[in-house]
């Protein structure tokens, strides 16, 4: 009987789950028992822990993206969301990029959609943020920054200088920590190019609502990264809540009030939206239900695994599995192997994984880490991070590339070129045309 294996979402839990089966299912991919199907907008995945150094110029941005095409030759990729999962009747609603929705079958589905950013209801939030869970995101980030030192020095309105070099980071978790210090340290050395701004004229300020920053490298590994923004001149302001930033008028919690161009958004995620829109069960937190197995709870035919769903922490009962990447690439691993397991009628195993600990970066040649208990600072923590993350890189091709990519930086300065009419490709012929017809 043959049977059809529909995977919602192509990030890391869809695509390393579907590498697997790939090998693991060669003969009968290759007999047509089994066909693969991942869904997902994009037609790549993006290595996130790499966005940071994409935005500040030391990697390409298609070099931290892995082309699912050409990653999975025996699967079929679809570019478009799932709007509706219906699982009772085995069948998702597919809304592709361009044309009408159609209704998709299934035998075993994959639910890997990931997460999104987790917003609040703050005044102004949609008009001035950002985010920076994207490949695009990151690209408009660097675009931003650099376009504000450029208006910067092209100014002598005082306070068009300063709410142009006013740049601000809401969460102090490892996306908001490695974006900031990674941008910060970018604008520092771009600096040297701009006549009129100083040093003291960049302002950088950390926004957090808890007492620490990265939780995730412990206590003393949080003091330090703390003590190490702040003599960089970063304002961090812990216990602290962004109240509002209509216009870029930004007000904390504190009471404290500036002008800002640029504001980027990392507190948190949530499950992606496509959960909410199946008959799958969810848990408290709005996630679909797992179990340790990596299967729905439940639910025939089904799998979850990564941001979008609740698993067990087997070896920490009673807690979840963190949604980071370490997790949702050990999670594929299992996950694949049990699909194969189910098709053949075997029992399942549970995914069981002792958190190994972090590694962030905090600008060249600066890192923090703590990993097996080991605490890591400056110079070698930076290495350690850069050493997992490129031994996580999906293919060897991919692998090659980042590493050409720092090496060059080693021998030439990065860039410090603004293209954000990238974002606004027609702006240039719009305006030929309007001059045309004067």
């Amino acid at each position: 009987m043959k049977k059809h294996i529909l995977i919602v979402g192509g990030g890391y839990v869809g695509l390393y789950t579907a590498l697997r089966l790939q090998r693991r299912l060669r003969r009968e991919l290759h007999g047509g028992e089994v066909r693969i199907t991942i869904i997902d907008p994009q037609s790549y995945m993006t290595y996130q822990p790499f966005l940071p150094e994409a935005a500040a110029g030391n990697l390409s941005p298609r070099h931290v993206v892995a082309p699912l095409r050409r990653i999975l030759p025996k699967a079929r990729i679809l570019n478009g969301t799932v709007t509706k999962v219906s699982h009772s009747d085995r069948t998702v609603t597919f809304q592709p990029a361009e044309g009408e929705p159609r209704q998709l079958t299934y035998d075993v589905i994959v639910m890997a959609a990931g997460s999104i950013s987790r917003t609040l209801p703050i005044p102004g939030l949609t008009d001035i943020g950002i985010g920076f869970k994207t490949v695009g995101e990151a690209i408009a980030l660097r675009n931003r920054v650099l376009h504000q030192l450029d208006l910067a020095e092209s100014t002598d309105d005082p306070d068009v200088r300063r709410r142009a070099l006013t740049f601000v980071v809401v969460g102090a978790g490892f996306a908001g920590v490695e974006a900031l210090a990674e941008l910060e340290d970018m604008a520092k050395d771009s600096r040297r190019y701009y006549r009129n701004i100083g040093p003291s004229d960049l302002r950088w300020v950390l926004v957090e609502a808890t007492n620490r920053v990265l939780p995730e490298v412990g206590p003393e590994m949080g003091k330090w990264t703390l003590e190490q923004l702040r003599e960089r001149g970063i304002d961090v302001r812990l216990e602290t809540r962004l109240e509002s930033c209509v216009g870029g008028h930004v007000m904390l919690s504190d009471g404290t009030e500036f002008e800002a161009e640029t504001l980027v958004w990392t507190a948190g995620v949530k499950a992606s939206p496509v959960v909410r829109d199946s008959d799958l069960p969810l848990d408290e937190r709005g996630r679909i239900k797992g179990t340790a197995r990596l299967t729905v709870a439940g639910t025939p035919d089904a799998f979850a695994a990564g941001d979008a769903a609740g698993v067990p922490d087997v070896t920490n009962p009673g807690q979840f599995c963190a949604p980071n990447a370490q997790h949702a690439v050990r999670q594929a691993k299992v996950l694949a192997d049990n699909i194969v397991r189910h098709l053949r009628g075997e029992e399942l195993v549970e995914y069981r994984h002792k958190y190994v600990g972090s590694v962030a970066g905090l600008g060249l040649h600066q890192g923090v880490a703590n990993v097996y208990g080991v605490k890591l600072r400056g110079f070698p923590a930076w290495f350690m991070h850069r050493t997992y993350h490129l031994s996580r890189v999906p293919t060897l091709n991919r692998k090659v590339r980042v590493v050409v990519d720092w090496t060059l930086t080693l021998f030439f300065k990065r860039e410090t070129i603004s293209l954000g009419e990238m974002e606004h490709p027609r702006e240039g012929f719009r305006a030929a045309v309007a001059t045309t017809h004067r």
